[in-house]
């Protein structure tokens, strides 16, 4: 099968891959109240069945797309969605709360295999020039999955009880598989300069795992309190060592090609920074309109839809953006709508118009798709030959612990606010809680004014060097050069 006729099925699977991780993760927060009475568990026990997950996926991320990068993408996603699938059914099945929290941690594993093979089918089998489109409608698609994830979450608890929104992984994770065997790229040769390094490894996912679990704790301890100052502490710690470590490997987990790439660390540092901006100024809204204006979970869900429907309607038109104007406007123009969206969340009160927060909303949702396709072609078409996966990896790393660290902000923000006695709460919190998140957004100006000037990889009339790393195998990179 020729690369052009590869090209539907790589597509699909990337697209159904990453569609399933990204409905699995809000069809859940409608089946844990439920889950949590079936079971007879604790709050903190409902919570480490998401901060489980989280912390599987957010550390083995890197090491999967290396993995990818030396044993074939395909592989892995096959690997990956299989076990994904395998996982569901077991939490479906669990009897226990333990059981549940294990399973899906699980399937954090095995959705950390198939992401980044997600991203690295598509740099196989596009060329650069070409990737806007398929990436668009990638990224239309996780919206989708994301928006109806609620929705067909309360139909399922609703009809047939919590262990429902797992089963339906089943199915899908079947035909996902079916579609990564039909994408059948050829396998990258084993070179030295694949190893994988065991202690940098170790470093990279012990900093990680420390570093989700203190962000994800921060909402219910706090910044200041002493667990959260003295696990920051050992995150950085490891993060110092990894960084030393990394300098001195022969074979560092991430390849000195990609850390030295100006626009995929450019663009990595822009989703970071915006999607923790987004889901920070999300986490916070989402709680003043049903704590504050008491609107019914329907009646929020509603109003947040807008979000939703420019991140679908927005991606193909951010993708003729990418191709006309080139990624640093492009990103500059979405990280600017961005920190508007947020500055008007932030503006809002309870005597405020409806249809104000919708605008905020759809401008939250345009800008952010802006910056999706943006950085993800960044990410995805810069990637130095033969680490497709590993970029992809560090991509989604940073999709993972982004939205981590906005709500670690938000809360704590509110929770200083809280703290001020304001007469009313309210309205001040939602205002001086997501201040600090507009002033986050807004430093993705900065990596937004280092990605390249033009969407053909130039910056000026200098191209970008595209060196091939020492040792590498063309057969690494099947898709079409530059």
């Amino acid at each position: 099968m020729s690369t052009a006729a590869r090209r539907p099925f790589a597509l699909l699977a990337s697209v159904s891959g990453a569609m399933i991780v990204a409905l699995d993760g809000t069809i859940l927060l409608v089946a844990q109240p439920s889950l949590r009475h079936d079971l007879d568990a604790s709050v903190a026990q409902v919570q480490w069945t998401s901060t489980s997950y989280l912390i599987a996926v957010a550390t083995l991320l890197v090491v999967a797309g290396r993995l990818g990068d030396r044993y074939g993408h395909v592989r892995l996603l096959f690997l990956g969605v299989l076990g994904f699938g395998v996982a569901s059914a077991g939490i479906a099945l669990a009897p226990t709360i333990g059981w549940v929290i294990a399973l899906r941690a699980a399937q954090g594993v095995f959705g950390a295999l198939l992401q980044p093979a997600t991203l690295a089918l598509l740099r196989l089998t596009y060329p650069p020039a070409r990737l806007g489109t398929p990436i668009a409608v990638r990224t239309s698609a996780i919206a989708v999955a994301a928006g109806i994830g609620p929705v067909l979450g309360g139909i399922l608890v609703q009809q047939l009880g919590w262990r429902a929104v797992f089963w339906v992984n089943v199915p899908a994770a079947l035909v996902i598989a079916a579609l990564a065997l039909a994408v059948r790229t050829p396998m990258p040769e084993r070179t030295g300069s694949q190893r994988l390094d065991l202690t940098g490894t170790a470093l990279l996912t012990a900093a990680l795992a420390v570093l989700v679990h203190t962000l994800a704790d921060v909402p219910g301890r706090g910044w200041t309190a002493g667990s959260t100052l003295l696990e920051l502490s050992v995150g950085l710690a490891l993060s110092a060592g990894l960084v030393l470590h990394e300098r001195r490997a022969a074979h560092p987990i991430v390849p000195r090609a990609v850390a030295r790439s100006v626009p995929v660390t450019a663009a990595m540092a822009l989703l970071l920074v915006i999607s923790a901006g987004l889901f920070g100024a999300l986490f916070k809204a989402t709680f003043y309109l049903q704590d504050s204006l008491r609107l019914a979970p329907l009646a929020t869900g509603l109003r947040v839809l807008p979000l939703t429907a420019l991140m679908v309607l927005g991606a193909p038109v951010a993708g003729a953006a990418l191709r006309r104007y080139g990624p640093r406007r492009t990103a500059i123009t979405g990280t600017a709508l961005v920190v508007v969206g947020i500055a008007q969340l932030s503006s809002l009160g309870p005597a405020s118009p409806w249809p104000s927060m919708t605008v905020a909303f759809a401008v939250l949702g345009a800008g952010f798709a802006t910056v999706m396709v943006t950085a993800t072609g960044t990410v995805v078409g810069d990637a130095p030959p033969g680490y497709a996966g590993v970029v992809g990896g560090l991509k989604q790393t940073a999709m993972n612990i982004g939205p981590s660290l906005g709500i670690a902000v938000a809360a704590g923000a509110t929770g200083a606010a809280g703290a001020a006695g304001s007469t009313d709460a309210s309205a001040s919190t939602m205002s001086s809680s997501l201040l600090p998140l507009a002033f986050l957004a807004l430093l993705g100006l900065i990596p937004a004014f280092l990605l390249p000037r033009h969407a053909d990889g130039e910056v000026g009339s200098a191209p970008l060097p595209r060196q091939r790393a020492p040792q590498e195998s063309p057969v690494a990179d099947v898709g079409e050069r530059p």
